[in-house]
């Protein structure tokens, strides 16, 4: 098995610099185009302050669901999200950002030619920036690309072996993550060409690890003694303050990916707030209907619910659609996490049903609500006289879907015939911390 390994390592090491040296030809005279373009200072700064804003979301997602996990398995739920910022940052910048954002390859990936960052520079590149240096483009999008596998491991918290994990979050980004960053965002991309909206990622980003997350959740199986014995957050003042780090760091999220400091990331920013304080009130509000109380975890993650739904519509609908949009999102949500009792399934920390379910509805309100007056370089929807561009939402979630659903699928089954996905029961019962990291959360 491990020779095995170390083969395949080493053919892959082989074949990704033979495809470096033959793309580097290329990547040069890329890079020549952006040197005639003029980098805005202002935009350049503002774009390194969204992505700091982006990469603080990840140490918030841990908070969150940290909390959220019962006390022997809080480090090693924390851990997930904070492993993978260094663990996708390399991924990136080898190969992750050439597959996404590179020349394309029959609309469905990017070729290799900007591997190890070759001819990705401090020169502006047009086609994705034209006023702020390609690397903080690509930094930028590789904030993205660490906090989308993160958001998969609330499905999986509390019983995965720690090195599938490692394993798995490579082979997700590559296999997931990078081609569908392409297809939407990505130069020549089909779902782009198609003319799919999805301004800072409903469907990359949210639909993609929800559904994943409903693929893992089945695939790892239920927590020992689910159902039967009590699981509940064993932090809530954790939960809150990773929801608060959160709401802040997704202004960075939405409004830096206008790409610039000016009008439309204004619209996005402003959006945002409204959609998420909309959510964080109907989820509290149906709790309140539904059980008689409305809970801190319940507006948290209503909130969370809101900053997902209105991702891919905040650069194309103004204040009042975003209300909506935050309304009716925090019900949905709701409803999607109650759901999984019905259905048996156990996503621990309510990935499917947030993320999942907001992501798709969030990308359907962009074909309802979208308008050119917002977002010249958009389209107007449904309700702008131009029902074609919701048929092309529901193609471009129906492709997401399937596509992030069947390929997790068949990567956590090669991973459990080969690696397996769950700890023993003993270590399971012990608690990740202990068992996986051999540390404790609290030594009182």
């Amino acid at each position: 098995m491990k020779r095995t390994f170390i083969t395949f390592v080493v053919a892959g090491l082989i074949g990704l610099s033979l495809a470096y040296s033959a793309g580097i030809v290329l990547a040069q005279d890329q890079a020549k185009i952006g040197a005639t373009t003029k980098i805005d200072t202002g935009d350049t700064a503002w774009m390194l302050i969204s992505a700091a804003l982006v990469l603080l979301m990840t140490p918030g997602l841990a908070l969150f669901y940290g909390g959220m996990v019962r006390a022997k398995n809080v480090l090693g739920t924390i851990m997930h999200s904070f492993i993978i910022i260094a663990i996708i940052t390399v991924q990136w910048i080898l190969f992750g950002y050439s597959l996404a954002f590179g020349p394309d390859v029959g609309g469905i990936i990017g070729n290799l030619s900007w591997f190890g960052l070759n001819g990705v520079g401090l020169d502006p590149y047009p086609d994705y920036a034209a006023t702020v240096p390609h690397q903080v483009f690509m930094i930028y999008q590789g904030m993205f690309a660490i906090i989308t596998p993160a958001l998969i491991t609330g499905a999986i918290a509390e019983r995965m072996k720690f090195k599938t994990f490692i394993v798995f979050t490579v082979l997700w980004a590559t296999l997931v993550y990078d081609p569908m960053a392409h297809w939407v965002w990505g130069v020549g991309g089909w779902i782009r060409k198609m003319g799919a909206l999805d301004f800072a990622g409903g469907t990359v980003v949210h639909i993609s690890s929800g559904i994943s997350a409903l693929a893992a959740a089945l695939m790892v199986g239920r927590r020992k003694g689910f159902g039967l014995e009590p699981m509940a957050p064993h932090n809530l003042p954790m939960t809150i303050t990773g929801a608060a780090i959160l709401w802040f760091g997704w202004f960075g999220f939405n409004a830096g990916s206008a790409i610039a400091a000016g009008k439309l990331s204004a619209n996005a920013f402003v959006v945002t707030h409204i959609a998420t304080s909309g959510a964080a009130l109907s989820w509290a509000v149906a709790e309140w209907i539904y059980k008689g109380k409305s809970t801190t975890l319940g507006a948290a993650s209503g909130a969370v619910a809101g900053l997902v739904a209105i991702t891919p519509a905040s650069g194309f609908v103004g204040p009042m659609p975003a209300l909506l949009i935050g309304l009716v999102a925090g019900i949905l949500c709701y409803l999607g996490v109650f759901s999984k009792n019905r259905f048996g399934y156990d996503d621990s920390l309510d990935v499917v049903g947030i993320h999942g379910v907001g992501g798709t509805w969030g990308a359907l309100a962009t074909g309802l609500f979208a308008s050119k007056a917002i977002n010249e370089a958009g389209e107007n929807g449904l309700f702008w006289g131009n029902p074609g561009l919701l048929g092309v939402q529901v193609l471009a979630v129906a492709a997401t879907w399937i596509y992030a659903f069947l390929m997790t699928l068949i990567i956590l089954k090669i991973l459990d015939w080969t690696m397996g996905l769950r700890v023993s029961e003993e270590e399971e019962e012990m608690g990740l911390d202990l068992s996986q990291h051999s540390e404790t959360g609290y030594n009182f």
